[in-house]
């Protein structure tokens, strides 16, 4: 396995994952499209990975590299390749396979509740994302970090999978091995303060927050990590 990420911003990497690609020795390339970065010959991997961004996929006029990940989207899922997609790569996931992206009615920062569909409660790795990593116990509703203001309809053909009460379009699959994450499942600690301190936030809360929620949380995350980037497609 081969992994290709892409940045659309310098200060939004791939956190938490590019710390579990190391630890799995999964070789990785990260391409900064913001820096200008050119894309590498994308014959050699097999897995997509797409960042966030402040920007809007509805800027491709102004941040052409936008276009540029909307083929990689297709070609991959065209290919059978894994894509995962988060925030603004999960927007740009959205608009590649045809649907609208948009602004929501207002940002949704901080860490409230997902809950998931139907749907997600049969998808497969959404499961392990929801067992709690301790009590083992299954949780349709659990809290993960949100920085976003825009949203996107759920592709046609794609599979609805989690909402929030201010986004109800939180989480979607594509066929077998394409997933796109409105929320942060990458977070660290510090990328949240870094991220957040010029926003008009509560930043002391949602700092004291983190300190509650964030082990579970990457607990979670590596539960999903470990199926997505290690299971058979």
């Amino acid at each position: 396995m081969t992994v290709l990420i892409c940045k659309n911003v310098s200060n939004e990497g791939a956190g938490t994952i590019e710390d579990f690609l190391v630890n799995e020795k999964i070789p990785f390339t990260v391409t900064d499209l913001s820096r200008g970065e050119p894309l590498p010959a994308v014959q050699g991997f097999d897995t997509l990975l797409m960042m966030g961004g402040p920007m809007s996929v509805n800027e491709d006029d102004l941040f052409p590299y936008i276009r540029a990940e909307e083929t990689l989207v297709r070609d991959f899922i065209a290919g059978g390749k894994r894509v995962l997609g988060v925030c603004l790569g999960a927007q740009i996931m959205a608009k590649a396979l045809g649907a609208r992206v948009y602004k929501g009615k207002e940002k949704e920062i901080g860490w409230y509740d997902i809950e998931l569909t139907g749907d997600g409660l049969r998808d497969p790795l959404l499961l392990k994302l929801a067992v709690h990593p301790q009590a083992g116990d299954l949780w349709q509703r659990f809290k993960v970090f949100h920085w976003h203001g825009e949203t996107f309809d759920i592709p046609e053909g794609a599979v609805h999978l989690a909402s929030s009460s201010l986004f109800p379009h939180q989480a979607f699959r594509y066929g077998s091995s394409a997933y796109a994450f409105q929320f942060h499942i990458e977070v660290r600690k510090e990328m949240i303060h870094e991220w957040l301190k010029n926003e008009p936030v509560n930043l002391e809360e949602i700092g004291r927050e983190t300190e509650r929620q964030y082990d579970v949380y990457y607990a979670r995350a590596l539960a999903f990590y470990r199926h997505f980037f290690t299971s058979p497609r």
